[in-house]
């Protein structure tokens, strides 16, 4: 009797533990969720569809600093090169010309994400490189290393890049390549020429700063056509005449416009004073003379700079130094070079009737010197 009991007591208790254990393990199992989770890293978001994201095309050598590698496939040759790259592809590259922008834009994602979980508009930014593919393990390491989220590659073997831009859906593409920037103007793409600053960069930390010049940038080269054909009191003359009349878009009309939509989605949660993006207006044009056209264009686009400054040609620099921007859009080289002087990382816009009479003066000074 007392063991057969004792079989019951204990396939009761047995019982009673189980449905104990049983009620208790959604507990215990959140806890060890909890417990895992905590040693997993912390994953990376994904990636935003690229129909529906600001695209970034960046070369490698504007992201990072590859001089010496250049120097080596000048000198050398692409063998060499690539042997070089892979003998050091656990060394990462110092941070180049748009490292700084680049970290700028992965800032207002973050910022982003926490104000719109689900929504994929945001900044991509496409490693667009004509580099051999065996190089992309040191790139992928220099990523990893300076903690980018760069997830989209474009690696061409030694052929141009810029016929895939448009594949990628790209919004802006920044290379060290003026040949290759020049080849995405005339493509309809909007494209910059990115230079190193002389001296040491200050950019803020929390603010996206994108300055702009204004003719043969936003603006068509409408207005520097005037000048250069009839001088500067034609070009007053006929801007007071057209003051009503947008100018017609420039190349970086567009990316201007998609900062745009990028801000607004801050200023609908009240944090207009507290946008990561500021934009600029740096232009050489007189304010009194020339501006109102300057600004009643971009108010006909439904589009706005936080600030609007008008030099009446003075030099850019002083002032460039005092905003900080990440980067700074200009179709004068002279401009690029004061920028640059300045400490600020500036941007070459190979577009309008200046890059033409450009050209023209080196195709000239080449046929001379033969």
């Amino acid at each position: 009797m007392e063991p057969a009991a004792a079989g019951k007591g204990s396939s009761a208790d047995g019982q009673a533990a189980g449905g104990a254990q049983e009620a208790g393990t959604p507990q215990r199992w959140e806890e060890a969720k909890t417990f895992y989770d905590s040693l997993t890293p912390t994953k990376k978001p994904k990636p935003p569809k690229p129909e529906n994201a600001i695209t970034i095309a960046v070369s490698s050598r504007a992201l990072f600093r590859m001089e010496e590698e250049q120097k080596i496939y000048t000198e050398q040759g692409v063998e060499a090169y690539v042997k070089y790259q892979l003998d050091h592809e656990n060394e990462p590259f110092l941070p180049g010309a748009a490292f700084p922008f680049v970290k700028a834009l992965e800032a207002v994602n973050t910022q982003l994400r926490e104000l719109y979980p689900d929504s994929e508009e945001l900044f991509d930014i496409v490693l667009m490189t004509n580099n051999h593919a065996q190089v992309g393990v040191r790139l992928i390491n220099s990523i990893n290393h300076h903690n980018l989220f760069i997830e989209r590659f474009c690696m061409t073997g030694g052929n141009s890049p810029t016929c895939y831009l448009k594949a990628y859906h790209t919004n802006l593409y920044l290379s060290s390549d003026a040949e290759k920037v020049s080849e995405a103007i005339e493509e309809g793409i909007a494209a910059a020429t990115m230079f190193s600053p002389s001296k040491d960069v200050k950019v803020s930390e929390n603010q996206l700063r994108v300055a702009f010049d204004g003719d043969a940038v936003l603006f068509s080269d409408e207005s520097e056509r005037i000048v250069k054909a009839h001088g500067l009191d034609m070009f007053f003359e006929h801007e007071k005449a057209y003051e009503n009349k947008p100018l017609a878009q420039g190349p970086l009309k567009g990316f201007l416009e998609s900062l745009g939509k990028l801000q607004k989605k801050f200023y609908s949660k009240g944090l207009r004073l507290e946008c990561p993006i500021r934009t600029y207006l740096v232009t050489a044009r007189s304010a009194a003379s020339s501006g109102a056209r300057a600004l009643k264009t971009l108010r006909s686009w439904g589009l706005e700079t936080d600030e609007a400054l008008f030099l009446a040609g003075a030099p850019k620099g002083p002032l460039l130094e005092k905003i900080h921007p990440h980067i700074f859009f200009d179709d004068q080289m002279f401009h690029v070079e004061g920028a640059k002087e300045s400490g600020t990382i500036a941007a070459h816009v190979p577009y309008g009737i200046a890059q033409k009479q450009r050209r023209m003066a080196q195709e000239k000074q080449t046929k001379n010197s033969k």
